[in-house]
């Protein structure tokens, strides 16, 4: 075990003071911190010229999409059993440090026609899996600071990539996927199933068909309530996630709240991302809890020095084109779950959470033989609603909405990422996110960081596209193409 955690610090790279913070001197801490700051900015200023446009780009059709997962913990084990569903989908390899996570993926496929490689109790194995010829797709479901080595490493074996969120913790793991993937024009997609929700892609589906009007504001979070995860000794594998967030200031979790937003918004498809500032509370539970642990397990005392993050993070960034969008991160306080996933346009604005969904819309006087809105400051009626939603339901609900449902995943989003995305690899056609997304989605972490540490000044957020922004087409999933893929329960 130390040395398996040996060598997944050496991995964590510059972030590694997130989780070294417990077994270091306060001295070392501060100035190891200043230098991850530092390097922050360094990397938030960064300008580069984009060698290969990865928007847009569709790779060779692959008619049997032969994958690789490597991680069966928390998301990995949940997987395995959705990828087997989906039509031209072959398991041809498993990759975990523990041996029965492992076995445990083997029995779920006895019966199926998958007979994957596996690599489990050595450190290496992952990098083996990678360089196996037999294998389109990486399927990456590690700890947050092994996403970026793994997706590099399977990149530049000639693997396209998927890889849970963030995709990287330091600005400048950023900046190398992005590189990696022009080079190699293989995909690096971050695996955000948030926005393949059902209100995301209705409400999508909308706001492309001008509904709303012009989007101007959105509003997005991640308020979860896992602090008796965080400090589990079970839950997330050598407590990772809890050191991620010890001595880490700032949002780090932005995805889930920000995709679904810049996906209505054209991010990277006509706009981007300018600046941000940050703002971060106090913390007023994760060391107490900390305290109280040590008090009656030893193990614990580990973490009573420690400085974690703020309660609550609010981030505001701001587009080339005026608009705006506010970020929350929560993850210890008492508060109901939440993405909020509001959406604010010149003409209406839907809102998701609190449940249930609400839709409201500005009067039109002017045109009596549109379909009825609600009147001022009301929302829609559930009666109204209903038509609404039969009107705009998204393609790719009408197709595999069944099916997701009886599969699972997050209420069957997971399964629709998976689907949608394996039928884009076997038809050739452009995935819905790129490795810019992945990026910028990603960067926001680290950069709400450097902001609380400088009195919530803002800071630059980089363009990572190198200016195709401008010209890239806007994501939809409209599915005029592909979708031919059949789903087998």
């Amino acid at each position: 075990m130390k040395d398996n955690r040996r060598v997944f610090l050496k991995l964590s790279g510059l972030a590694g003071i997130s989780l070294l913070g417990a077994n270091l001197a306060p001295s070392s801490i501060a100035v190891e911190r200043k230098t991850h700051l530092d390097h922050i900015r360094v990397q938030a200023m960064k300008k580069r010229v984009q060698h290969f446009n990865m928007s847009g780009y569709a790779a060779p059709a692959l008619n049997e999409v032969r994958i690789a997962v490597i991680g069966l913990g928390n998301r990995g084990e949940l997987a395995v059993p959705r990828l087997i569903h989906i039509e031209g989908v072959n398991i041809k390899g498993l990759c975990d440090l523990r041996p029965e996570k492992v076995n445990a993926m083997l029995k779920v496929l006895q019966g199926t026609p998958h007979c994957p490689r596996t690599y489990a109790g050595h450190d290496e194995g992952w990098k083996k899996l990678c360089e196996q010829d037999d294998i389109d797709l990486i399927y990456i479901c590690l700890p947050w600071n092994l996403h970026t080595p793994v997706a590099l490493h399977a990149m530049n074996h000639g693997k396209h990539v998927c890889v849970e969120v963030p995709a990287a913790t330091t600005m400048e793991e950023c900046w190398q996927l992005v590189e990696t993937s022009e080079r190699t024009r293989k995909h690096c997609m971050m695996l955000e199933n948030c926005n393949y929700d059902y209100f995301e892609l209705l409400t999508l589906n909308m706001a492309r068909q001008g509904i709303f009007g012009e989007i101007i504001h959105g509003e997005g979070a991640y308020l979860h309530n896992i602090l008796q995860g965080n400090f589990s000794k079970g839950k997330y594998w050598d407590q990772w996630r809890l050191k991620q967030n010890a001595h880490r200031n700032g949002n780090l979790y932005p995805t889930h709240g920000l995709g679904p937003l810049c996906q209505v918004m054209d991010i990277n498809r006509g706009d981007r991302f300018e600046y941000m500032g940050s703002f971060s509370g106090n913390d007023f539970l994760m060391h107490e809890t900390a305290v109280k642990l040590a008090a009656r397990d030893a193990f614990y005392k580990q973490y009573t020095d420690t400085s974690f993050r703020g309660n609550i993070n609010t981030s505001v960034m701001k587009t080339a084109r005026g608009k705006t969008v506010m970020l929350q991160h929560d993850v210890s306080s008492p508060q109901p779950s939440s993405r909020i996933f509001k959406i604010s346009g010149t003409k209406g604005v839907a809102i998701k959470e609190p449940e249930p969904y609400h839709v409201s819309f500005v009067k039109e006087w002017t045109d009596p033989e549109q379909w009825r809105t609600a009147p001022d400051d009301e929302w829609i009626t559930a009666d109204e609603f209903k038509i609404i939603e039969e009107k705009y339901k998204p393609a790719i609900y009408r197709k595999i909405g069944r099916e997701a449902n009886i599969i699972g995943g997050h209420g069957g989003m997971d399964f629709v990422m998976d689907w949608r995305t394996i039928d884009c690899l076997r038809n050739g056609l452009p995935l819905d996110h790129d490795v810019y997304d992945a990026a910028l989605w990603s960067a926001i972490g680290p950069l709400s960081e450097w902001s609380v540490a400088n009195r919530s000044n803002s800071i630059d957020i980089p363009d990572f596209t190198g200016g195709s922004w401008k010209k890239n087409r806007p994501m939809d999933i409209s599915m005029e193409k592909g979708g031919d893929t059949k789903v087998n329960i």
